[in-house]
Parts: C-alpha cells; sequence; structure tokens
C-alpha cells in the first residue's frame, strides 16, 4: 500500500506540474486586491509547506518535495525576488500543497438493436421476428483521482495568504523526473504573479 501511494504522489506532482506547462490546465489566480506586492523583495519557504489532504493522503518523498520546492523557488527568482533561507529574513513566504480526491467517472453507452431474419406469422402482423434482439445500455465505470496543486504566498505579518494559484488535473500518466520540466512548470504556475504581470507567449 505504501508503494501504491508513492507512485500515485509521483504521478500527481508529475501530472499537476506538467498540466501547467502543456497548456490546458491554465492555474486559476486569486489575490488580495488592495495589498502591495512591490514590496516583496525577499522570501522565504512556509515551514508547513509540501503537505498532502484530501481523502486520499498519499506520501511524498523528500525527493519530491525537493524537487517542487527548487521548481517554485526558480521561478520567483525569475521575479526578481530573492529566496532567503530564514523565513524570518523574508517579506513574504511561500507555500504550496496538493488536494487530492477519488472520484469515478461512469458513462453510458446506447448500443444499436440486432435483426435476424424473420419467422411466424399471424393475424396481427405480417410476420413475427423470433430472432429480433433489441437495444440495450452499456454502463461502464471508471475510478480516477483529481488533483488540486495550490501555491500560496503569505505575508508574514498578516498571517494570510495574499496571493493564491491552483491547478486542477485528473492525475494520469507517467512520472516526472526531470527537474527542467518541473521548472518550466513552475514558471507557468506563476505567470500572473505579481497581480499585473503579463502572462508568458
Amino acid at each position: 500500500m505504501k508503494a501504491r501511494f508513492s507512485l500515485l504522489a509521483s504521478l500527481a506532482l508529475g501530472l499537476i506540474l506538467a498540466g501547467c506547462a502543456s497548456g490546458p490546465s491554465k492555474p486559476d489566480v486569486d489575490f488580495k486586491s488592495d495589498y502591495d506586492f512591490s514590496q516583496i523583495k525577499t522570501i522565504g519557504l512556509y515551514a508547513k509547506s509540501g503537505q498532502v489532504s484530501g481523502d486520499n493522503p498519499m506520501q511524498l518523498s523528500d525527493i519530491q518535495k525537493d524537487r517542487v520546492n527548487m521548481a517554485l523557488k526558480q521561478a520567483l527568482e525569475l521575479k526578481d525576488l530573492t529566496f532567503v533561507a530564514d523565513p524570518r529574513q523574508a517579506d513574504a513566504l511561500l507555500s504550496w500543497h496538493l488536494v487530492t480526491q477519488f472520484k469515478t467517472d461512469i458513462r453510458t453507452y446506447d448500443t444499436p438493436a440486432m435483426y435476424g431474419p424473420y419467422y411466424g406469422y399471424n393475424r396481427y402482423a405480417r410476420y413475427s421476428c423470433w430472432s429480433c434482439m433489441g437495444g440495450s445500455t452499456e454502463v461502464v465505470s471508471s475510478n480516477y483521482t483529481d488533483g488540486y496543486f495550490i501555491v500560496d504566498i503569505i505575508d508574514p505579518k498578516l498571517r494570510k495568504s495574499v496571493w493564491r494559484g491552483t491547478v486542477h488535473s485528473r492525475l494520469k500518466g507517467e512520472q516526472i523526473k526531470d527537474q527542467q520540466a518541473a521548472n518550466e512548470a513552475a514558471v507557468r504556475i506563476f505567470e500572473q504573479f505579481p497581480p499585473g504581470a503579463m502572462p508568458a507567449e
């Protein structure tokens, strides 16, 4: 079971981050409209960052967490922010977490009626169909995991998030082990940070 959680964790982080880079899963961004983001010059890592919640509490390895931390850190440094080792010296804190949910996808398919040769005769109809098969409905269900990768920028004085980027994705596919791929995905997450920043073409 632990191995299964580890594999799902790999898929979750890889696919959600990859969704940003591929285009369809663009980040949903919200922020505190009256906050002065120009005052943020330094940023540190929130101590409780990297948590997983939801009905599928997957276990993340230190390697996976470090990969995500490095990607997000480099993306913020591209925004001319300085990452500091001591969060107490930072103007803002970076936090991310993963929320997972089991879902069931149910689909129905109508199959056409099949007709064979006609046999017999009665007074109500010119024939009776002994080999007729009416149409049917096939129900197919499949289980999958929904994932939400959430990134917050926290003001340590307010003790509140002032910016949030969320990426939603159905988790499937192969694990991303390439740090460069994670870096590119993180850049997409912070396209609209600070608010008013122009998205990358």
